[in-house]
């Protein structure tokens, strides 16, 4: 079983190594280009989510399908990924990360774009779309779709699911003062009662959301995640708001990092240019997920009229959640100056939030649950859509039933494999999306002008 898990480990870091990175990176600036600078109608993309108006065809607003997936996307990555990002390549890394966030926003909106160009109605009258749809009928490449699919049903459950569940259930034991170094923790951990409590109360909410239903998601996360973004972005600035008078150094270190690298510094070891590049690029690439295919799934429930109007709108969800979000929580850590003292990962987060007297611990706790219950959410609609498209609307029910009980399973299990397989799959969801994204270019390109010509 060890063998097995190095095994699992080592693929993983090869899949996610300098080339899948240069792959994701490469496609986010062709896109760019290749689309004009679509970047520039962001502000129409803003105006167009928030304004709730439903047009055309669909199973959900266009509102309802970008709080879905940014439920998906916003997690974990912002908050724990951030640090760990800041700890390896230095200040430095915020700004990698942030240039990955403008420049995927051109690839957010190419996948959408497609996905509900080439969507369809099932037999149910459902929309049902993402990028297996769009190697079927774009590239008549539908073996590659059965690929994607496969993928994306069996990556959900990891990343998406037990994962997250186990995060969940870990927090509460720790928050509770339980934690493995503990006495009563180990104990407790051993019998785990507080993670068969949590998991249980975790399990009991996400049937009640995702039995019901893409509707019934969109609900919850159109109050979740304005909810979970406004109340964690507002403890960043309370953490800055107490160090104002750093901050116009903090962004001057930052830039100057993102070019030179930085020498050590107390507990810091020191990180070049090559590992602030590195670590910013991969931390980002992995929290707004632009690329691998899984939010246009989503997109393609919207209710819409042309693909553009919700390529538009799925393309602010990665300027929210890398752009802002991302850039906060870096800026927030390197102002503390805390990455100087060795810092890693999450002991950086924690470390960071108890800047907040008295309720900083708890802001965290509450950021992180909401993140991490809203990307189980999120991820539970790819699945099932991907296990609709391998086996027909029948095995939607079935495949909610093992989502439910998989959050009760990951709340309670160590999960050290489930992360690198969940890893590996994830990369080779991205492989057959990005070359779907490259070779229809020109078709989303063309769709773009048609919309927005000249304006």
């Amino acid at each position: 079983m060890e063998c097995l898990e190095e095994w699992i480990g080592q693929a993983s870091d090869i899949a996610w190594g300098p080339a899948m990175l240069l792959l994701l990176f490469g496609t986010h600036v062709f896109l760019t280009v290749r689309l004009g600078f679509i970047q520039r109608f962001l502000g129409r993309g803003i105006r167009i989510s928030v304004s709730r108006k439903s047009e055309g065809q669909g199973d959900i607003s266009q509102f309802g399908a970008l709080t879905t997936a940014l439920a998906a996307t916003i997690g974990t990555g912002n908050i724990v990924g951030v640090a760990t990002a800041v700890a390896a390549g230095g200040p430095g890394a915020v700004l990698w990360m942030w240039l990955t966030g403008v420049f995927g926003i051109a690839t957010k909106y190419a996948e959408a774009l497609l996905s509900v160009h080439y969507r369809i109605t099932t037999a149910s009258g459902q929309m049902a779309g993402g990028p297996m749809y769009v190697l079927e009928r774009g590239l008549r490449q539908r073996w590659l779709g059965l690929v994607f699919a496969a993928l994306t049903a069996v990556a959900a459950f990891g990343l998406g699911n037990m994962v997250q569940s186990n995060s969940i259930s870990c927090l509460v034991a720790e928050t509770a003062g339980l934690g493995s170094e503990h006495p009563l923790g180990r104990v407790i951990l051993g019998a785990p009662a507080i993670r068969w409590a949590t998991g249980a109360a975790i399990t009991g909410l996400t049937a009640l959301v995702i039995l019901g239903g893409i509707r019934w998601i969109a609900r919850v996360c159109e109050v979740l995640v304005p909810f979970m973004a406004i109340f964690y972005v507002a403890g960043c600035a309370v953490i800055l708001a107490m160090r104002y008078e750093t901050i116009p150094e903090t962004l001057a270190l930052i830039c100057r990092s993102a070019l030179t690298g930085h020498a050590a510094v107390g507990g810091f070891m020191g990180a070049g240019m090559k590992e602030a590049v590195r670590y910013g690029i991969a931390r980002g690439l992995f929290s707004n997920e632009s690329g691998l295919g899984s939010a246009p799934i989503v997109a393609a429930a919207a209710q819409t009229s042309d693909p553009v109007r919700q390529a538009l709108v799925s393309s602010t969800g990665t300027f929210w959640d890398t752009v802002v979000v991302c850039a906060i929580t870096g800026t927030v850590i390197v102002n503390t100056g805390l990455w100087r003292e060795g810092l890693q990962a999450a002991a950086l987060t924690k470390a960071t939030f108890e800047q907040i007297p008295g309720v900083g611990p708890a802001v965290l706790v509450v950021g992180l649950m909401t993140f991490v219950f809203s990307t189980i959410l999120g991820w539970s609609y790819y699945g099932e859509k991907a296990a609709e498209y391998l086996f027909g609307s029948g095995a939607v029910r079935y495949y909610r039933y093992l989502w439910v009980a998989a959050v009760m399973v990951g709340s309670v299990t160590t999960l050290k494999a489930v992360w690198s397989f969940a890893d590996l799959a994830n990369a080779c969801m991205a492989v057959p999306n990005l070359v779907s994204l490259i070779a229809l270019s020109g078709t989303a390109a063309s769709l773009t002008r048609r919309y927005l010509g000249d304006k």
